[in-house]
């Protein structure tokens, strides 16, 4: 029997898997009468975790550089903290099904006997950014839930960022001797991780070349005050590195915490949100009827509110502006 929205939030924050798998399942649902459900399970959690307590860290890459490995490690080592450990992987999609062409369950390797790690595999459904539409409302679900939340981005291509404006941290994972990091970061990448690692560290000159390389690509004037993005190395087969990715990914979040920028980034994460979903739906047309990108951006990131409440009440100042200006020719 399914829960009411507000008995399913309150579960939900209370770490039920059972409940956490019907909420992630309701917010993937696209028909009507779920969207509404949707809207009222966020619109609880929001009152019932204001402010959640979990860490939001995303993964990128390009395709082969061993994210999924290297998050399993860094799962392994949060469990012996006693962290949870919820993960949103995005897979391809088949062009047959939509579905995921991956499971991350299988290449991650976590215990399934484990009740202190979720994973949750998406198809990113032809979206562009390496995610899936899905990956934030399910976010805010899980971070009421667990103590990290793990973003693992599609195979990262020069336009496919969009993880950065989704997460408090972006870990940015280099696989050595392709060539494609350094392009990457040349193309505009450079700009989106907090912070990078050489995963395949075993593999010796090459790896230790990559570091360099990504380091010299690095290299700037830093303000006073700015963070400064560590550049490590790490091996997932062997287990090295992994404490001190850990704690530079736990040290940016101390650094947000400590600037009260964490919050404000939420905000901007969830405009962001709305702001591609508006112009997916309605396009440059549906954009201007609201004041343009700039204005309607300004105007997502003060009006603080529920997600889905967010989106439905700018969608209706659309189609009011729409009609009042159809009468307006008429």
């Amino acid at each position: 029997m399914a829960l009411r929205p507000e008995e399913l939030a309150r579960r939900v924050c209370a770490g039920e898997r059972r409940a956490l798998a019907q909420a992630l399942n309701l917010l993937d649902d696209s028909r009507l009468a779920s969207r509404q459900l949707a809207g009222a399970l966020l619109a609880h959690l929001r009152e019932q975790a204001p402010f959640p307590k979990g860490r939001l860290i995303g993964i990128t890459g390009p395709p082969g550089a061993g994210k999924s490995s290297l998050s399993a490690a860094l799962i392994r080592h949060w469990r012996q903290q006693g962290l949870t450990v919820a993960v949103l992987a995005v897979d391809p999609s088949s062009p047959i099904t939509g579905g995921a062409l991956l499971g991350d369950r299988l290449r991650m390797k976590t215990s399934a006997e484990d009740d202190g790690v979720f994973v949750r595999s998406l198809a990113c459904r032809g979206e562009f950014g390496g995610l899936s539409a899905e990956v934030w409302p399910m976010s805010l679900v899980m971070l009421a839930a667990f103590d990290i939340t793990l973003i693992e981005t599609v195979g990262v291509g020069q336009r496919e960022i969009d993880v950065s404006c989704m997460c408090d941290t972006t870990c940015y994972v280099a696989q050595p001797g392709s060539g494609d990091s350094v392009q990457f970061l040349k193309a505009g990448i450079l700009e989106v991780p907090q912070v990078l690692v050489v995963n395949k560290e075993d593999m010796g000159a090459v790896a230790r070349r990559t570091l360099s390389e990504l380091g010299a690509a690095l290299y700037r004037q830093q303000a006073e005050g700015e963070w400064a993005v560590p550049v490590l190395s790490a091996s997932a087969t062997r287990g090295t590195g992994i404490e001190a990715l850990a704690n530079a990914l736990e040290h940016h979040h101390q650094y947000l915490q400590r600037n009260g920028a964490l919050a404000a980034h939420r905000q901007r994460y969830q405009a962001e949100w709305i702001f591609k979903r508006l112009r997916d739906e309605f396009g440059s047309f549906g954009v201007d009827r609201l004041g343009g990108e700039k204005q309607l951006r300004a105007n997502l990131v003060t009006d603080d509110g529920p997600l889905y409440t967010q989106l439905e009440s700018f969608r209706e100042k659309i189609f009011k502006q729409h009609i009042r200006q159809v009468k307006t020719r008429s």
